[in-house]
């Protein structure tokens, strides 16, 4: 029953042009934030609505209209505008989201069509990684080089961006060198950081076509910048995505996470075994790892050398490094208990 689509009208009374112009929003665009974040379709003649969706979402829909036409009771004779954020906030208070059923399953999480095909996911890590992007406000990513952490982060971002889930996408990177320094780069501001960001950029050419990527870059509806860039800004309705987190300190983590704004989803990729950051300086992304493991709404994955999708030989490459920081790890400490037990001996064997 929970499945099946039910049609239900509600009357809003009583009926007041103004105060359902308030709740619809300007070009209704209230009506259409209940649509995307509950997976229901909304009509309306005057003040009798119709809400078509599966059972539970339908009824909850039901309930949050007739509440958020409460709130636009004249306050001193003054009709309150309704904006996007009491919407978000009616639908996290009725708790709305609990009753919503995942949309996808695995392997069925993107479909986007590109020069390349359809982009889906390929084994299990990474079909429970869109997954998490789904549910969760914040989502991490972390693994090594080739197991599709920021691919799948910006065609999920894409994908919410043409099905109207959020306005806008927002990419961003610290600007850190991979171990060399690469002095005074020449030309204007973006010239400057285009070089870290290129990653990013590749893959929105090959999912939505370099003519499409530049209408929305022209028209802000995609932001490419490096992370300095979000100090002091709240971002609301976007679909945000940090790339080379391993490489900001904790600061500028802890800065990046407290962007997140109404409707926003953050998805935050990164390799802690590829730190370039000065010595002495510790990881922002291991440092959250630690911090955030236990907060609700964010999700962490782990990947592996087994997730890599690249060339098999990236695979062995990987796997090979790991096996060589173990030995070394291992070698470490057992030459830390050598020197301790020396030590406890010399201890023992001095003249009391």
């Amino acid at each position: 029953m929970a499945n099946q689509l039910v049609s239900n009208e509600i009357r809003l009374e009583p009926q007041d042009h103004k105060r359902l112009s308030s709740l619809c929003g300007p070009f209704d665009d209230n009506i259409k934030q209940l649509e995307r974040r509950l997976g229901v379709e909304i009509s309306y003649r005057d003040n009798l609505f119709k809400v078509l969706g599966k059972a539970p979402q339908a009824a909850a829909t039901s309930e949050l209209l007739k509440h958020l036409y409460v709130e636009t009771q004249p306050v001193k004779g003054k009709i309150p505008e309704l904006d996007p954020q009491t919407v978000h906030l009616a639908i996290q208070e009725a708790n709305a989201l609990e009753q919503s059923e995942p949309k996808h399953q695995y392997g069925k999480e993107v479909h986007i069509k590109t020069k390349r095909g359809i982009i889906k996911p390929r084994n299990p890590h990474q079909g429970q990684y869109i997954q998490n992007i789904i549910n969760h406000d914040i989502t991490f990513g972390i693994g090594p080089a080739g197991t599709g952490k920021t691919y799948l982060a910006v065609a999920a971002a894409v994908d919410a961006l043409e099905r109207q889930d959020v306005r806008r996408i927002l990419l961003t990177r610290p600007a850190v060198e991979a171990g060399e320094k690469l002095g005074f780069l020449p030309g204007d501001l973006a010239q400057k950081v285009d070089p870290y960001l290129r990653p990013l950029y590749d893959a929105l050419f090959e999912m939505l076509g370099f003519e499409k990527v530049e209408k929305f870059i022209e028209r802000n509806v995609i932001e490419v910048a490096p992370l300095a860039y979000m100090r002091g800004r709240t971002l609301n309705d976007a679909f945000i995505i940090l790339d080379e987190s391993q490489n900001t300190t904790i600061e500028q983590m802890k800065m990046f996470l407290t962007r997140i704004g109404f409707n926003s989803k953050a998805v935050i990729t990164g390799d802690i075994t590829q730190i370039d950051l000065p010595r002495g300086a510790k990881s922002g992304l291991r440092h959250a790892i630690e911090v955030l493991e236990n907060v609700s709404d964010i999700s962490f994955n782990f990947f592996s050398a087994g997730d890599v999708v690249r060339h098999p030989v990236v695979a062995r490459i990987v796997e090979a490094y790991e096996e060589h920081d173990k030995a070394r790890a291992a070698a470490k400490t057992a030459k830390d208990a050598a020197q301790k037990l020396d030590g406890d001996n010399q201890q023992n064997d001095t003249p009391t």
